[in-house]
């Protein structure tokens, strides 16, 4: 009998019985802190953790630079508890290492390498891996955040400075975009010049294509390495607080793109998008539509929600799209749309995210204000959620466009 190689994958796992039941409850708002890279030290070695849900896989690796792209060498372990959740610990694999995950769907052999969905950094576009980082960013903040109850108070002055990064200005010598260092301090300054008292940042997560303006998304956990590095990004945040500015970031929880590095068919199914395409198929942006009734999907969109709330410090979330949410016929004809139970056009799954992550953000973060980006005339947007409304804290004034 021959001789089985030695796993080069070492069993270790940061989810708890209670992170799992969270997780299938939709009720895990901090699946960063399991899922994804994870750089820590097993048995006296130091390497890095990873953890990705792919239930309809049979197989999952990581590769990457540290083992020349080569499929199989590093799979991960399947949990016992049929969660779909694929785990491991990589030895030697540290701070800076490149990888994406190599799966092996069991739905027509389909194998597909995918980025890694809670990567707190990605390569610069065109570049599509995931990088293994941690920072010990210090914030500076601090007198910031003991007033910013009072500065995002709905009676409060509100001035709003959208902007976005990619386009505000470019190096005059160079032709390449600002830094967020640089941005640091030309932006900075502009707008507290100008007294605005918040900015708006259009969507600065990870996305591959520069015309989108960042509303294509494929890296939900990372900010844009088109400007640098995310302690970089994080100082931009601390010197708009230490100017007395807020920030308040787009975020996108209404679709995101068909790239295959991205989430589409990430395990060979239908996982993070609706199977259905008339629920989950944008025809206007040819863009996937999440799948808002299932609940892994709702713990990862609130968990990332929170993340950017939770580690750079902003100060709100302006929601984009949410009309395109809340109805089933948005953009769509005759025939191209079901109705719900009750015989509407609400997407009731939908609405009920929108509730469940308000509560979410404003029960860990009442101090920060979420900014529903909403075209229609849906009632009760800005209604606390024990009333029935949406539960956000402001409604984006369409009118002023």
């Amino acid at each position: 009998m021959k001789n089985q190689p030695t796993s080069k994958v070492i069993v270790h796992s940061l989810f708890t019985e209670f992170d799992i039941n969270l997780f299938f409850a939709g009720k895990h708002f901090r699946l960063y802190e399991k899922f994804g890279s994870h750089i820590t030290t097993v048995d006296g070695v130091e390497g890095t953790y990873f953890a990705v849900w792919a239930p309809t896989a049979k197989q999952v690796s990581v590769i990457g630079d540290f083992n020349f792209w080569t499929d199989g060498q590093h799979q991960l372990n399947v949990r016992w508890d049929k969660s779909g959740i694929w785990e491991g610990f990589v030895p030697h694999v540290g701070k800076g290492t490149v990888y994406k995950y190599k799966i092996h769907s069991s739905i027509d052999n389909i194998k597909t390498e995918k980025t890694d969905p809670y990567a707190r950094r990605n390569e610069h576009p065109p570049q599509t891996a995931s990088i293994v980082w941690e920072d010990d960013y210090k914030w500076k903040d601090s007198k910031w955040l003991k007033k910013r109850k009072a500065k995002n108070a709905l009676d409060a002055p509100f001035s709003v400075y959208e902007v976005h990064l990619g386009s505000w200005k470019r190096h005059p010598t160079e032709d390449r975009y600002l830094s967020y260092i640089e941005l640091a301090d030309e932006l900075v300054t502009y707008v507290k010049d100008m007294n605005f008292t918040h900015v708006e940042l259009m969507p600065i997560m990870e996305y591959p294509y520069d015309p989108s303006w960042g509303y294509q998304i494929t890296g939900y956990f990372a900010p844009t390495s088109r400007f640098g590095y995310p302690e970089e990004f994080k100082f931009l945040v601390d010197m708009f607080h230490k100017n007395d500015i807020g920030v308040i970031l787009d975020w996108v929880p209404s679709h995101f793109p068909e790239d295959a590095h991205g989430l589409g068919y990430f395990d060979g199914s239908c996982l993070y998008e609706h199977p259905d395409k008339r629920k989950g198929y944008h025809n206007d942006w040819k863009s996937l539509i999440f799948n808002y009734g299932r609940n892994e999907v709702r713990s990862f969109l609130i968990s990332n929600a929170i993340f950017w709330l939770d580690q750079y410090h902003a100060d709100g979330l302006r929601v984009d799209a949410v009309a395109s949410m809340l109805f089933l016929d948005y953009s769509r004809n005759e025939g191209e749309w079901e109705p719900n139970i009750f015989g509407g056009r609400e997407n009731l799954e939908a609405i009920s995210f929108m509730r469940d992550m308000n509560e979410a953000v404003y029960s860990s973060f009442p101090d920060v204000q979420t900014i529903a980006e909403e075209s229609t005339a849906f009632p009760m947007v800005s209604k606390p959620t024990f009333l029935g409304g949406l539960g956000f804290g402001m409604k984006w004034m369409m009118g002023w466009m």
